[in-house]
């Protein structure tokens, strides 16, 4: 799992992606989701290294990639 030292280093999460770490959160709520609704969870967030879509997952599915 990452913590907020890692954010700016490369990360995988569980599917394979890499990416890099934005930023964590550990009382993030979906401003998508309904305010009634909504929930707090703990997510980090990852950005495509050659640019792209940021993604959400939860931090313990992330590991930092150690460069070889």
């Amino acid at each position: 799992m990452i913590t907020r030292a890692d954010i700016g280093h490369r990360v995988e999460d569980a599917a394979g992606r890499v990416g890099i770490l934005r930023d964590v959160m550990g009382d993030y709520e979906d401003p998508a989701t309904a305010p009634g609704e909504r929930r707090k969870r703990a997510v980090a967030f990852l950005w495509p290294e050659g640019g792209g879509r940021e993604w959400l997952v939860p931090p313990e599915d992330v590991t930092r990639v150690v460069r070889r």
